[in-house]
């Protein structure tokens, strides 16, 4: 958990990234700065979510898989860190909610046992914090012990949520989390976004353009593999520096 404000969390330099023959992204600047919503918005096979699995080398388990440029994270190439360190710093949450075939209780340990917590108490105190982060806890306390599969769909992305800052991440990439959610559901977890950007720096790809207005300090526009435009989301989305960003918002194509 990193509080330091007004600092660059990632340094994205001249980024190109090939599957095979085929150009997923084209030569893309960009910073992110620590403790800020970064919105990622575009129609499909723009090349949001290839980017955003770039921010912790999840592309790298593609066949076929060539990048050039240079990712940063807090002023270190991404491909020099341990990619096990890696994955602890930058969490993601995926679209559906994955709770493992556990308790409440065991899903939200199990990243701290994996690297090496066994103590009863510090497991107890680490769970509670995550779901209390999450936005859960008042909605799971007395449930702990039973199975995440009981818990409403949008309860498990945030118990997914939960299990995500048990390990104590630096960032949160989040890829279309309430693509399945119910309103209600989906204003609980950004709810639980604006809140977390107090301690985490967040990354949401999102097709629901005022998901993106609704929680994003600064928004991005990817179209064709290619960065259009990055701003903060209140010029972004009522003055846009290209025509292309304005068409996409209004929802002329996508």
């Amino acid at each position: 958990m990193v509080d330091s404000k007004n600092s660059i969390k990632f340094d994205i330099k001249d980024l190109s990234i090939w599957f095979g023959a085929g150009q997923a992204l084209r030569t893309v600047n960009m910073q992110v700065q620590n403790n800020e919503i970064l919105s990622v918005i575009g129609p499909s096979n723009s090349g949001k979510t290839t980017f955003l699995r770039m921010l912790n080398r999840l592309n790298n388990l593609q066949p076929n898989f060539r990048m050039t440029g240079r990712i940063e994270l807090d002023g270190h190439d991404i491909n020099g860190i341990e990619i096990e360190l890696l994955r602890k710093r930058i969490g993601m949450v995926f679209a559906l909610p994955l709770p493992l075939p556990l308790s409440v209780f065991d899903n939200v340990a199990y990243g701290a046992r994996m690297h090496g917590v066994k103590d009863k108490n510090k497991l107890t105190g680490i769970v509670e914090e995550a779901l209390r982060h999450a936005y859960i806890w008042e909605e799971v306390r007395d449930r702990l012990s039973e199975s995440a599969y009981k818990l409403s769909g949008g309860q498990q992305q945030r118990l997914c949520i939960a299990r995500t800052l048990a390990v104590e991440p630096e960032v949160i990439l989040f890829d279309e989390p309430c693509s399945g959610l119910d309103p209600i559901s989906t204003a609980k977890v950004e709810e639980a976004m604006l809140k977390l950007k107090q301690h985490y720096t967040i990354i949401l790809v999102t097709n629901n353009v005022k998901q993106a207005a609704r929680v994003g300090d600064k928004t991005a526009f990817f179209l064709s593999g290619e960065l259009i435009e990055l701003g903060q989301t209140t010029k972004i989305f009522t003055s846009p520096s290209d025509q292309r960003t304005e068409g996409y918002i209004q929802g002329k194509f996508g």
